[in-house]
């Protein structure tokens, strides 16, 4: 409690927006720890806040969040005694925050609620139940054929000019969670507007809640962003038992921000200029996915742009080891060959239709077919009438399915993807489980199969 009543002015280096201090007291060495936060305040009385990112000795490196410019070596430094917190209560829902945790939307400070800490250590693993339930967000390309599962951590890969903002608010609205949280990391004005006016047109506001770090604001503040949503998801989970899907764009944008300040910390860089510690960084926070034993649970799902399309990129090369599958976001379609769920299998016929599994396994035969069969028809070659039917198969698949602006539930995703097999092909031709077809492939009023 002393030493927060002390300021320090022994202002060694101004580097970037990292601040090296002398901090020894007459009586003892200071006890502040890695990630405590300290607030710099100048001479003209103006006040800036920072966090603990190096101690060495009794020099300690302060990462400045609004940046170092204007602050002299004048200035002082004061110890808060803890790290950074964020507002956790029913209040927030509704409301939209700035990087480090402040209202932006005009409304109530929140003083008074409680505060809770951010960036803690993922949950132990006897409190973790295997995932079993599904998370239906009423897009076909993910509920039919790659399901969304709870406590799942999976991004979306795709490349600038993508519609992939829209596409997560899409999900964000129709996912049948009980709250949404929502990180934004360097959002341009466009896209922050356009995710705040779509979640209170839908109606989903009051159950969702903002945390926005605009591509104006310093980048210090965009790697709090992720720790803070999560924070306050995983209180929403244990202490209230809700299914909390969070939702974060853009993660190239966040690993782009670790590796400025590694630059700043003078870093030995590594693959393209990312810090070392680029997946422990990742897997820290996607990690934090979890269904809790006898309590609520967080699925993330994020967005990861691919910079010239480079899979191989550090960012998503790093992120497909971490995470469970990914959804391949490719020319406004997701891409059924790139995109895979690899927990998928836990729900497929077991919380979900009997016929789940062999339509799913049946319409991408038929469509990777269809691809061939239009790879033959560009060449010029002659193709046959089983040619012709696939042709017609792979049209109907990109219309009905692909897009991602089609929307149904899973029920009538799986009614359409026998009626469009019976628009096609015969029922000798599909090669599935008679049972399955007897019961569900379309039939007219005299029960015979519809051609």
């Amino acid at each position: 409690m002393i030493e927060r009543m002390v300021r320090h002015h022994n202002i060694i280096a101004i580097v970037g927006n990292i601040i090296t201090v002398h901090a020894a007291t007459e009586k003892q060495d200071i006890s502040t720890r890695f990630g405590d936060l300290a607030l710099i305040e100048d001479n003209n009385g103006t006040q800036s806040l920072a966090q603990v990112i190096k101690i060495d000795g009794n020099r300690v490196s302060l990462q400045v969040f609004s940046g170092t410019q204007g602050i002299s070596t004048a200035a002082s430094v004061r110890f808060l005694g803890h790290a950074m917190r964020v507002t956790y209560s029913p209040n927030i829902l509704g409301r939209i925050f700035t990087g480090t945790g402040k209202p932006m939307d005009g409304g109530s400070q929140l003083e008074p609620d409680p505060k809770v800490g951010i960036g803690g250590p993922s949950v132990n693993p006897m409190k973790r139940v295997l995932a079993s339930k599904m998370m239906r967000t009423n897009v076909p390309m993910i509920d039919l054929f790659n399901c969304l599962v709870e406590s799942q951590k999976i991004p979306i890969f795709s490349i600038s000019g993508e519609p992939f903002n829209p596409f997560l608010a899409r999900i964000g609205i129709q996912a049948d969670a009980d709250i949404v949280v929502f990180a934004g990391l360097g959002l341009i004005f466009d896209d922050y507007h356009f995710f705040k006016t779509r979640f209170e047109q839908a109606g989903v506001f009051a159950r969702t809640v903002m945390y926005c770090n605009m591509a104006s604001d310093p980048i210090v503040e965009r790697l709090l962003v992720p720790d803070m949503a999560l924070a306050v998801a995983e209180r929403f989970a244990v202490e209230e038992g809700k299914r909390v899907l969070v939702l974060m764009t853009d993660m190239t944008a966040y690993a782009d921000a670790l590796k400025e300040v590694g630059v700043s910390m003078e870093h030995v860089p590594s693959n393209r200029g990312y810090t070392g510690d680029l997946y422990s960084q990742l897997a820290r926070r996607y990690e934090k996915a979890c269904d809790y034993k006898g309590a609520g649970t967080v699925t993330i799902l994020t967005v990861t742009t691919m910079p010239g399309d480079d899979v191989t990129h550090p960012v998503p090369d790093n992120t497909g080891y971490i995470t469970e599958g990914q959804f391949y976001l490719h020319n406004a379609m997701l891409d059924p060959f790139g995109s895979l769920s690899r927990l998928k299998q836990h729900v497929i016929g077991k919380v979900t239709r009997e016929d789940h599994a062999q339509i799913m396994n049946t319409m991408i035969r038929f469509y990777s077919a269809a691809n061939e069969a239009e790879q033959k028809q560009a060449m010029a070659f002659d193709l046959s009438s089983f040619d012709e039917k696939l042709l017609k198969f792979g049209k109907l698949f990109r219309e009905r399915f692909m897009d991602i602006n089609v929307s149904m539930t899973l029920e009538d995703a799986l009614d359409l993807s026998w009626q469009t097999l019976a628009e096609c092909f015969t029922e000798d031709q599909l090669l599935m489980k008679q049972a399955l077809i007897d019961k569900y492939f379309p039939k007219d009023r005299h029960g015979q199969a519809v051609a």
